[in-house]
């Protein structure tokens, strides 16, 4: 059976997954982190155990190298050539990709011609890219982008009200993001519902450090949260989310900042962190706000705020939702933000169970039986799509 290599290339970091398709069965999974840094390490599990070590790696080809010498070195591969294919995560795929695509040397060029719409991803994931090409020639490779599935957004969703020629000329337009972990729980949801995905109208709330909200009709996105960048949207953990735009040279008049020393604001000391002072991480909040602090209660009023807004416009949208989806880290394991999000829906056919609520990090139904609308924990999967995906388009 093919085995297949999921990689998702970071900033610093190399994140890897192999599967052994078609039954997705996983057979290990690990990490190098502190690439290009001091005390960098790697970890891989072997048969459920954790390794780690210390090591020096100075370079994504170096980190590739100890990921494969490694799989082999613990037995799970008897040789490189027993990766049957190669799936690479790539944040950004403009306008130019609706769809994951077999990574060709026209590809690669298209991919880095989209840098400048994701200068802090794509040329990583490039990175990430040739490295594997240089030791696995022959591989077949696919790139998954995180924006393909928001492509199918209609027109009035991804433009914004600025003069035409700026998408015209400089592809200013909406994105979105998460589109993987988005398509991954939608479709699920419809095999959990024993219903077909063509028919329903599906609110999917991907919930973590970063996090978007997205309207899936028919099994395509016709609306989403983040924008042009990830900073779009709901509050994040660091992120501030939807501002006015008037404010950023009202700041940068009233602090002295320059635009992208308030952009750095805007992305990293904002969200639950700015408005709560102390953290970023939603645990941290919630066990604050319930001994009482005033700022960790407001942040989570702040974040679970935005997200309900946006499952009201998003029914709206619709006509009417058929089910409301949770996922990623906060999604699949706050019943915190959960009640405080569905709380005050039962207008619209939302009536959720305090009992069933209380589930962390599993697939579960958290509504009454009577509830018209469904609510669904189903904690995402972006590994095994891009798995799938290598398996689609290099026909394996």
């Amino acid at each position: 059976m093919p085995k297949i290599l999921a990689v998702n290339a970071g900033s610093s970091s190399l994140k890897f997954k192999l599967f052994e398709m078609p039954n997705e069965e996983v057979l290990t999974k690990g990490v190098v982190e502190r690439i290009g840094l001091d005390q960098s390490f790697f970890k891989i599990y072997v048969n459920g155990e954790e390794k780690k070590e210390s090591c020096q790696i100075t370079d994504f080809s170096i980190a590739v190298q100890l990921v494969l010498n490694k799989l082999t070195e613990y037995g799970i591969i008897r040789t490189l050539n027993d990766i049957d294919g190669i799936g690479h995560r790539v944040v950004h795929g403009g306008e130019i990709f609706s769809d994951s695509a077999l990574i060709t040397d026209g590809t690669l060029k298209k991919i880095e011609e989209l840098s400048h719409l994701a200068p802090l991803h794509n040329p990583v994931n490039v990175l990430g890219i040739r490295a594997f090409q240089k030791v696995l020639p022959d591989v077949p490779a696919v790139a998954v982008f995180d924006t393909a599935f928001h492509q199918s957004m209609p027109e009035q969703s991804y433009l914004y009200s600025l003069p035409y020629d700026y998408y015209e000329k400089y592809g200013i337009r909406k994105y979105g993001f998460h589109g993987t972990s988005h398509k991954y729980v939608t479709e699920r949801a419809a095999q959990l519902l024993e219903r077909p995905l063509k028919h329903l109208r599906l609110i999917s709330c991907h919930l973590g450090n970063g996090a978007s909200i997205a309207a899936v009709e028919g099994g395509k996105s016709i609306d989403t949260s983040m924008g042009f960048t990830p900073l779009e949207g709901v509050a994040m953990g660091t992120r501030s989310g939807s501002i006015d735009p008037a404010l950023i040279p009202y700041i940068m008049e009233k602090t002295g900042k320059t635009a992208d020393e308030v952009i750095n604001v805007l992305n990293k000391k904002s969200g639950l962190l700015g408005i709560s002072g102390f953290s970023s991480d939603l645990r941290d909040i919630e066990d604050a706000a319930a001994k009482g602090n005033a700022r960790g209660e407001l942040a989570l009023a702040v974040f679970a705020d935005r997200i309900h807004k946006y499952i009201g416009s998003y029914a709206a949208r619709m006509c009417g939702v058929d089910a409301i989806i949770f996922t990623a880290g906060i999604g699949e394991n706050s019943d915190v933000v959960r009640e405080r999000v569905l709380r005050g829906l039962e207008f619209m056919g939302v009536y959720w169970d305090p009992a069933l609520n209380k589930v962390r990090g599993k697939e579960a139904f958290i509504n009454y039986p009577h509830s018209p609308v469904k609510v669904l924990v189903i904690p995402t999967n972006e590994e095994v799509m891009i798995a799938r995906d290598v398996m689609r388009i290099a026909n394996l």
